[in-house]
């Protein structure tokens, strides 16, 4: 066992040096990128002096194509397949053989550029395991004869009797023996309220135990925890590949076999065919690799993306790829987890039903003095309520806690229990509801009853409250043809009546991280793409899963390495907006890809009838490229 804690630690260590490196590599691409373009507007500026502007020229070739190179070459090794790493390099040195130093520096100025980024958006993925793992439980509380070891989590089969006591978390999954509490499971199922457990009921590993000490006899090992299951599902997650990488990688080596076969035939073709001489052919064959290389092609797509990226960090939503953004523009449908994401995650008084007979200053006050000495969500939301209410009772009382039911103690000579149908009496809850509370059943409220000495006193109806700006996003998103749904551990009654309010009609309530996975597949089945939007640990495995993974800001530090968009400031608006744009980004690259083929034919043809020469070549090449990049950066102001 004490091996398998060495190896798990092994590499934890493995994974942060991976990371490093990784983290290394993506600032020493972007600085090579950097010097490269200085060293092109060097030579530039220093035209006249042929020598050194071509000492300037090949430093940039060999400082910004060095990582490219080097990657291009690997790949090749390693597939067996040429790829557009080397076309862009054999581009650029045929435009240098040919005397045009300048435009084959520009070339690997661009691609280094764009590669470097794409590098720095690859490595933000390495993070994901690290946090999860930091949330499980290292060590027990092991019985052993009768006393209590702290051992590995490793160490714990399944069967044993571990101890959790208060504030700790819950090393493994398993049954309650002894005990009964008040449950933080908000790391799996996201939900802020605690869920009350008692002898019989189930635990999970990372869950934490609020206050009562538990034995707990474990069901399953480490290896098969419900924590574990969230590590592996978004690992493979992350391993995943999407159709639309897939379809660009075979679009790539198609086009790079392509462009290089008919370089091959240039070389040789015209001059046993057409009677050119060979000085006209090589020129031709240079000329047609220049023109063909994709530099326009990648210019449709990057500009505009970053150019959206940088629209959308001015106003609330960073992305951590512009893939992710051509991806919401062919959104289907947008998963919503319920709690800090639809809904602010902590409940607030919805309503409040006086009995007949009971004096409502009274009970406020009596309440109040009760829930004060209770760190409870609904307690301080019952607080909260009462002081906006002109309630201010100070001092101390002594209170008697049945954990997961409710309060009891006496004050103003009486004696008050606050809590649960059962806590007060099943019997008297269900008849004070039939009468005086009916329309607060069937609401998803969560009901508070309150008891003086023999009778009922009231009820206090709680609810988790929607955000302000949900409804109109959810509007938006409909008239932009999305649909929307809810994914949520919370229960069935609660979650309906959330999404009926907020206008969702989708639901699946009372979901676990695996099942919320499940039904994102399912979703994914029905409408193609999918997006995921979520603030917990909870939520990883899902966010990992859709096509797009939208974090809230305020979300847990997990969500937001596992997300591929975060919303800062929590505000759904932006999601809305950005939405439209990537619809817009979408056009303007469609827009650019046609038009850079369009050109990319035109000058393939007048080279081939030879009524182009290789300054025009360089001149609509290089043309293209620059209105391509153009007609991105409008995204900028939009």
């Amino acid at each position: 066992m004490n091996e398998q804690v060495i190896i798990q630690n092994d590499s934890q260590q493995e994974l942060k040096t991976e990371q490093r490196a990784s983290n290394w590599t993506q600032h020493a691409e972007l600085i090579a990128a950097l010097v490269s373009g200085a060293l092109i507007l060097a030579g530039w500026i220093l035209h006249q002096h042929s020598v050194l502007s071509v000492i300037l020229y090949l430093l940039a070739f060999a400082i910004g194509g060095f990582a490219k190179a080097k990657e291009g070459i690997q790949d090749t090794i390693e597939s067996k397949t040429l790829n557009v790493e080397l076309l862009m390099i054999f581009a650029a040195i045929g435009s240098a053989i040919i005397g045009y130093w300048a435009e084959g520096a520009i070339l690997i100025f661009i691609f280094s550029l764009s590669g470097a980024l794409e590098t720095y958006t690859m490595n933000k993925s390495s993070k994901d395991l690290t946090s999860l793992m930091k949330l499980e439980p290292e060590e027990a509380s092991l019985i052993v004869n009768g006393e209590v070891k702290r051992v590995p989590v490793t160490d714990v089969m399944t069967g044993d009797i571990i101890v959790v006591k208060p504030g700790e978390r819950v090393a493994a999954d398993g049954i309650i023996e002894t005990g009964s509490t008040s449950l933080d499971e908000s790391a799996l199922t996201g939900e802020a309220m605690p869920v009350e457990k008692t002898a019989g009921d189930e635990v999970f590993t990372g869950t934490v135990n609020r206050n009562g000490s538990l034995t707990v006899r474990v069901t399953k090992s480490n290896e098969d925890s419900l924590f574990r299951k969230i590590i592996k599902l978004v690992e493979s997650a992350q391993s995943s590949v999407s159709p639309t990488q897939a379809f660009i990688e075979r679009f790539e080596n198609a086009y790079v076999k392509g462009v290089l076969i008919v370089v091959g035939l240039l070389l040789f073709v015209p001059h046993f065919a057409l009677g050119w001489s060979w000085s006209e052919t090589f020129y031709r064959a240079m000329v047609f690799m220049v023109v063909a290389s994709p530099c326009a092609l990648v210019a449709s797509i990057m500009p505009a993306a970053l150019s959206l990226i940088s629209n959308g960090a001015r106003n609330g939503l960073l992305v951590k790829g512009s893939v992710f953004l051509e991806q919401l523009g062919t959104v289907q449908m947008i998963a919503f987890d319920k709690t800090g994401t639809v809904t602010r995650g902590r409940p607030a008084v919805e309503a409040v039903r006086i009995a007949e007979g009971h004096d409502e200053a009274e009970v406020l006050e009596a309440v109040y003095a009760i829930e004060k000495q209770s760190s409870h969500p609904l307690a301080k939301a019952i607080t909260e309520y009462a002081e906006n209410r002109g309630v201010n009772q100070s001092g101390y009382i002594s209170i008697d806690e049945e954990s997961g039911f409710g309060v009891m103690a006496s004050v103003f000579g009486a004696k008050w229990k606050i809590g649960k149908a059962g806590f007060i009496g099943d019997d008297m809850a269900d008849a004070f509801i039939e009468q005086s509370a009916s329309d607060l059943k069937d609401k998803g409220n969560t009901i508070v009853f309150i008891k003086k000495d023999n009778s009922i006193a009231g009820c206090i109806a709680l609810k988790d409250q929607i955000r302000s700006e949900a409804k109109e996003v959810l509007y938006e998103l409909g008239s932009l043809g999305i649909k929307t749904a809810m994914l949520t551990g919370d229960q069935k009654e609660t979650a309906e009546a959330i999404a009926k309010e907020a206008g969702i009609t989708t639901v699946a309530a009372e979901c676990l991280p695996d099942q919320k996975v499940e039904e994102i597949k399912r979703l994914k089945k029905e409408y193609g793409i999918i997006a995921m939007v979520g603030d917990g640990i909870n939520d990883a495995p899902a966010l990992k899963t859709a096509d797009i993974g939208i974090a809230m800001g305020g979300g847990t530090d997990v969500a937001l390495e596992t997300s591929d968009m975060v919303l800062m400031q929590n505000d759904l608006k932006k999601l809305a907006k950005m939405c439209r744009l990537s619809r817009k980004m979408n056009r303007i690259i469609k827009q650019n890809i046609v038009f850079s083929l369009t050109v990319i034919c035109l000058l393939i043809c007048a080279n081939f009838l030879q009524v182009m020469e290789l300054p025009l070549g360089v001149i609509g090449h290089e043309g293209s490229t620059i209105l391509v990049i153009l007609n991105g950066l409008r995204l900028l102001k939009s």
